[in-house]
């Protein structure tokens, strides 16, 4: 009798210890989730106190209001090729990206996606079913293309969903930038990774400022398109001054003369040849695809084209056909080395 006694004190004791312990660690955790409703904030303490915050729960802004993350995303889906370069600028690989082929064709090498990442569809059209089978710890979305199917993804993982075009007045693209950049970061526990790429892109801005100077193109004057064909016409992205591409090119120096009469939101002016006797005398930088050449090609015994300043003292700069434009620090500095190494060489 005596034994009995004592073997169910015993386990009365062990439930108790248990219990207490558990409802230690509950306390700690709502205190970590909880201890402030501001992502900077958030995220900044989770750096300042090394590792142990840092695999702990996170708290984002995004277009929705916040995202909390019990911990670091480690298996992250990416929607928008912007996010998914940023995802690749911090060291870490999503487990699904939207249209792999084309990012590929279209986006900077310098953030190239491993070959074992699952295509989950495109960005406009993303499969939910290929998304919710990769059992995701973090989606990461685009305000344009997947408000109609936030819902859906949101019952699959946390979703981050983040907008790249700041509406007029409402701040700028590289700004917008440098702050999705951020958020990313602390979503997959890599602040300290996010700060060195956003610092060393600053260091790299003030080289090729240097570089410019000394083939004695600082300050240059310049128009920048991105060109293709459609419906057999030439048509013209000419990019304005809120566009992330001029203000990264306004980090080393040179001066955008194109101005749109109305603001755009997406950061470009869609026109034709027509419109570029305005701007004649500038130099102009320009980005086609090899297959889609529109200077060689439709425009090639075009009189309006042919009569412009700069194509008749050949002050025309051919970009590589992936330098892309809409993304992130990575392609900020693939650009600023293409128009470097173009206007010096």
């Amino acid at each position: 009798m005596n034994k009995r006694l004592l073997s169910l004190t015993m386990l009365i004791i062990v439930v108790l210890v248990a219990a207490g312990c558990g409802s230690k660690n509950t306390n700690n955790s709502a205190a970590d989730g909880g201890a402030t409703n501001n992502a900077a904030a958030t995220n900044a303490a989770a750096t300042s106190k090394g590792d142990e915050t840092a695999t702990g729960p996170i708290v984002l802004k995004d277009a929705k209001g916040e995202v909390k993350l019990d911990k670091p995303a480690q298996k992250v889906v990416v929607l928008e090729w912007t996010f998914t370069e940023d995802v690749i600028a911090l060291g870490v690989q999503p487990v699904g990206n939207a249209d792999n082929e084309n990012y590929k064709l279209y986006v900077t090498s310098e953030a190239p996606l491993d070959a074992g990442v699952t295509d989950v569809g495109t960005r406009s059209e993303p499969n939910l079913e290929t998304i919710a089978s990769l059992k995701p710890d973090l989606i990461i979305a685009n305000t344009d293309n997947h408000e109609a199917i936030y819902d859906q993804l949101k019952a699959i993982a946390p979703t981050l969903i983040l907008g790249l075009y700041p509406p007029e007045g409402q701040g700028d693209q590289y700004t917008e930038m440098e702050n999705i950049f951020k958020t990313i970061a602390a979503a997959v526990g890599k602040t300290a990774e996010g700060d060195k790429v956003l610092a060393d892109l600053d260091a790299h801005y003030a080289d090729a400022k240097t570089k410019l100077a000394a083939a004695g193109k600082e300050g240059l004057n310049y128009v920048l398109t991105q060109a293709y064909s459609y419906q057999n016409a030439a048509t013209m992205r000419l990019f304005t001054d809120n566009s992330l591409a001029v203000q990264t090119l306004d980090r080393i120096g040179l001066k955008n003369d194109w101005k749109p009469e109305k603001f755009e939101m997406y950061g470009f002016t869609t026109s034709t040849v027509e419109a570029l006797p305005a701007v004649k005398d500038t130099n102009l930088l320009y980005i086609v695809q090899k297959d889609d050449d529109i200077f060689s090609n439709e425009l090639k015994d075009n009189s309006v084209w042919n009569g412009l300043t700069f194509v008749k003292e050949k002050r025309t700069f051919g970009l590589a056909s992936t330098t892309w434009v809409f993304g992130g620090p990575v392609s900020s500095k693939v650009l600023v080395d293409e128009v470097v190494n173009t206007l010096t060489k």
